[in-house]
Formats: C-alpha cells, sequence, structure tokens
C-alpha cells in the first residue's frame, strides 16, 4: 500500500473515540484522504436472544427508551466527530461515488448500523486502507478489546490504535517493532504510508537472534527510499517484549509505534496488560498493528 485514501474511523463514544476522530483527520488531511465515522448501535433484541431467560421482563416500553438512549448516543457521538472534522476546516459530505469524492481532497462521511459492534467494525474495516479505534490509557474493557482484536484478525487491513488525548505529533518518529516474522513483515508493508512521510524511522529488535534481519529490513527500506536505523534492544528478564518496545519508543521520542498482532491473548497482554500500563501512563504513542 502506498498511500492511504480511504479511513475508517470508528467511534464507540467511549473515552478515546475523541483521540481516534482526532488522528483521523489529522490523517485525512495528510494524506487527502476521505475519512468515514463509524458508529455500532446495540440491537436490543441481543438483550435476550443469546439469553431467552433475560428478555422475559423486558416490556415494549424498556425497548423504546433503550432505543432512545442508544439514539442519543449515536448523536452524541456523531457531534463529536463533526466537531472534529470542523477543527481541521472539514465538513461532512454527501454519500456519493468514492471516485467523485476522491476529487475533493480531504472529506468525510457518517454511517451507523445496529447489532454486534465489534463485528459490524471488523467487516466495514474491509473496504478501507486504514482502521481507527480508540484506545484508552488504562485496561481496555472486554467489549474494546473484542473490538480491536475482530478487526486486526478479521479485516485483513492495518488498525491504528489511537490513544485517548491524541499526540501533537504522529509519524515523524516512526519505531518498527521487528522479529522476522510474516506479521512484522505485514506490519512494515501497512506502514508504508506513514514510513514515506516520517523524519526517522528505527527498527527495534529484541535479542541477537533478530539482528541480521532487522538490518535485511532496514536495507529493504533504502530500496523504498525510507532511511531507517536498527536499534538492537538486550533480551532482560522481568520484562516483556512489549515493555521494551514501549521503552525504546519513549526514549526515542517516537510518535508511533508499528508492529505484528500475534494472534489471541500475546497480543492483548503486550497491549493491555499490567505492568504494561506503567509505559504507556508515560508516554502514549499510537500504535499500528497488522495481523
Amino acid at each position: 500500500m502506498s498511500s492511504i485514501k480511504t479511513i475508517l474511523a470508528a467511534v464507540s463514544g467511549g473515552t478515546a473515540s475523541g483521540g481516534a476522530a482526532e488522528l483521523a483527520c489529522r490523517l485525512a488531511r495528510r494524506f487527502e484522504a476521505h475519512i468515514e465515522g463509524f458508529h455500532a448501535k446495540p440491537d436490543p433484541l441481543d438483550l435476550f436472544r443469546f439469553d431467552a431467560s433475560v428478555g422475559e421482563g423486558i416490556t415494549g416500553d424498556f425497548i423504546d427508551k433503550f432505543t432512545d438512549d442508544t439514539n442519543a448516543a449515536a448523536a452524541k457521538v456523531r457531534a463529536e466527530f463533526v466537531a472534529a472534522l470542523e477543527r481541521h476546516g472539514m465538513t461532512l459530505a454527501p454519500h456519493v461515488a468514492g471516485a467523485l469524492l476522491g476529487k475533493i481532497g480531504a472529506s468525510a462521511n457518517w454511517r451507523e448500523a445496529m447489532g454486534d459492534g465489534p463485528a459490524l467494525v471488523a467487516r466495514r474495516a474491509r473496504f478501507f486502507d486504514l482502521a481507527v479505534l480508540g484506545r484508552s490509557e488504562r485496561a481496555i474493557d472486554q467489549i474494546h478489546s473484542d473490538a480491536v482484536e475482530e478487526t486486526l484478525t478479521r479485516s485483513g487491513r492495518p488498525v491504528l490504535l489511537a490513544p485517548a488525548k491524541a499526540p501533537e505529533t504522529i509519524g515523524e518518529r516512526v519505531l518498527l517493532g521487528w522479529n522476522g516474522s510474516a506479521e512484522a513483515v505485514r506490519a512494515l508493508t501497512g506502514a508504508q504510508p506513514f514510513l514515506s512521510t516520517a523524519r526517522e524511522t528505527f527498527v527495534v529488535s529484541i535479542g541477537d537472534q533478530h539482528h541480521d534481519s532487522a538490518h535485511a529490513a532496514v536495507e529493504y527500506l533504502a530500496w523504498h527510499d525510507v532511511k531507517a536505523r536498527h536499534i538492537g534492544m538486550p533480551s532482560h528478564a522481568g520484562l516483556s517484549v512489549g515493555q521494551r518496545l514501549l521503552r525504546a519508543a519513549v526514549e526515542q521520542g517516537g510518535d508511533l509505534l508499528v508492529m505484528g498482532a500475534y494472534g489471541h491473548m500475546p497480543w492483548r497482554e503486550f497491549l493491555f496488560g499490567g505492568a504494561t500500563r506503567e509505559v504507556i501512563g508515560t508516554g502514549v504513542v499510537p500504535v499500528l498493528l497488522s495481523h
């Protein structure tokens, strides 16, 4: 992927939605891309679809109130998304063909859907070059982590996790976590639009076993006019790979960490595990993941 033309900003209304919308707007401006603000509303039928006993006491009035509340929440999220657009000199565009929107530079539209949020976001993200999801500075609850995991494993697209408060810059000093795996290669490929415009790029490897492969990655990037520098970090007992990568990002003043995602629990523990929260709290950076 040489450029980013379409961005999906999945805004749930949680504490990190503002950061996701803000970063999506900045990237739309940088790449002259189209953003879709996407909000998934819960289906009231799901309250008892998976457990019939739950629905025994549910009345029509309850469903009406539930629907009103979810509509009000969606309207609030939409207003916040529009406010982010306006801060960047953008407005919602009418729903027209992508070819037409592409001719007017950065643009945006809004879409709502009803149903299981993680599944809806993952399916919608398949038709965008990049999906931007929010990530709070504390541990993410189960629903949010499901959305990240579903999008990573089922969309086939790179996912940018935005912190609750967007940093001042993104993609000027990029760190690529490298271990020579197929996931790391996909992460490198998915990050090409950022790498091609970054002021500095670092390929970070942990332990001696990935030293040669990291140098090969630096050479590969040079063929694509990306001047990168290798940083080899020693293995230390008691520190996870995620902690060392985040520490490197802080030490190098990185504003984007790129890495492969390795499946179910390992990457979740890296992103949201207990000790890692301290590192995230002292130097929050957006994380670009590819699976």
